[in-house]
């Protein structure tokens, strides 16, 4: 259902791109006689370009569901997109004048229209689907997993779901047909319940959908709730033996995306050597022991953004505003130019471009206590980025890793090629949050 949603948002988004170059050129050549013939002519370059502006948007979180739900953020995030978009066009027609057009005017006003176009289809798509056309939902469990998954339901109204409560007690079937509920979600202890398994085949031949509680939890919030781990699923869901191919394909990816970025960021290493030297003459690189894979410990190296004596009593969790950064510790921070040095990690093999945040010995080994199944995370490479970064915030606390560890699950067990490429994408993302 989410993903018949998500295509039903880019598919749109892809319509209005043609349709607002429609429109441009019939304005930009009103008074040159518009014909069809002009529109195919300028086809195939802009839907190179549309290409580009669709990764772009995608980068910029708009197909992210959540954003619909905060006007503000939709509207600077559109805004710096399609200035984005516009750059690029410019760039693409005057730097590569392969297809005979330079358009001026057409161009700003493309943009202009489909600026328009794509707000008021957001926000058409937004009322559907959050107060229309909503997918009604019971769940028949019971216990905390079930009264917590119901509040993240509650909390995602963009996704379109409306809970709706069924009191077991009374006539299941009926109640059902009654509310004209469209999916049900069940826990482990009702699916050899022999009433409720009558009537939910005979729902099933009415073409109501189901789910499985754990499968649901986790299409739904993109995570695994620990408690759900057991030795059983950790059989059923890590084998490893099925990631040899995987796995090597991504050590290559890894080894030349990292070696790209270091070719492409060369320049600015001096530069950025200098400031920090010029601050406090201390050290410019800060290496740090961390936890890899199969708990093997390793140094991460970063350009420095803390004082030199910043752990001088121990290690401990950074703070929001932490005043051990430097001046310009804090501007690295903001722009992650601090992380660069990890692509030498990458190169080494110590940690992969997408995977779980690599933590400290002495933080790891306080969260193993606290959180059960914690020591799963280990069993591949850390990552420079990941999905739990991508999801939520920089963890400060064990309550924060517990959660962060929750995203980590999900990663372990669905990553593949496409799911690193959507991360990576997303990871363009945190240049432009803040804490």
């Amino acid at each position: 259902m989410l993903n018949l949603r998500k295509i039903l948002l880019f598919s749109g988004d892809v319509v209005l791109l043609y349709l607002s170059l429609l429109i441009a050129l019939f304005f930009g050549f009103f008074f040159a006689n518009f014909s069809f013939k002009i529109f195919f002519e300028h086809l195939l370059s802009f839907s190179i370009l549309y290409f580009f502006w669709l990764i772009i948007f995608y980068i910029f979180g708009l197909y992210d569901f959540e954003i619909l739900r905060t006007p503000f953020s939709l509207y600077t995030r559109t805004f710096y997109a399609l200035c984005l978009g516009l750059i690029l066009g410019m760039l693409f027609f005057y730097l590569i004048p392969f297809f005979g057009i330079t358009p001026k005017t057409n161009l700003f006003l493309n943009v202009l229209i489909f600026g328009i176009l794509f707000l008021a289809w957001r926000n058409l798509f937004y009322s559907l689907f959050s107060s229309h056309f909503l997918n009604k939902v019971a769940i028949i469990g019971r216990g905390k997993e079930v009264e917590s998954f119901k509040k993240e339901i509650a909390k995602r109204v963009y996704l379109g779901y409306k809970l709706t409560q069924i009191d077991l007690k009374k006539d299941f079937l009926s109640q059902i047909q009654k509310k004209n509920i469209n999916t049900i979600i069940f826990t482990e202890e009702f699916e050899s319940h022999p009433e409720i398994l009558k009537a939910l085949y005979f729902l099933g031949i009415n073409r109501v959908n189901f789910l499985d509680f754990a499968r649901a939890y986790e299409m739904i919030t993109e995570k695994i709730p620990v408690s759900m781990i057991s030795q059983t699923w950790f059989l059923k869901n890590l084998k490893e033996e099925e990631k040899g191919f995987y796995d090597k394909t991504k050590r290559i990816f890894d080894i030349i995306l990292a070696s790209l970025i270091l070719i492409l960021t060369f320049l600015l290493w001096p530069i950025i050597a200098l400031l920090i030297k010029l601050e406090d003459k201390g050290p410019v690189f800060y290496k740090q022991e961390r936890v890899g894979k199969d708990r093997k410990n390793f140094l991460l190296i970063k350009f420095r953004s803390m004082i030199p004596e910043a752990e001088k009593e121990g290690p401990k969790w950074s703070e929001i505003e932490d005043q051990r950064v430097t001046k310009i510790g804090k501007f690295l921070r903001q722009t992650h130019l601090d992380e660069l040095p990890q692509m030498i990690n990458i190169i080494r093999g110590e940690i992969s471009l997408v995977g779980p945040r690599p933590e400290r010995p002495e933080f790891v080994g306080k969260l193993e206590k606290q959180i059960p199944r914690y020591h799963i995370r280990h069993i591949i490479k850390p990552g420079f980025t990941g999905w739990a970064q991508i999801k939520f915030r920089y963890g400060r606390s064990v309550m924060d890793s517990f959660e962060k560890f929750q995203y980590d699950l999900y990663y372990l067990k669905n990553r593949s090629l496409l799911l690193d490429l959507q991360i990576l994408l997303k990871t363009f993302q945190l240049f432009f949050k803040k804490e």
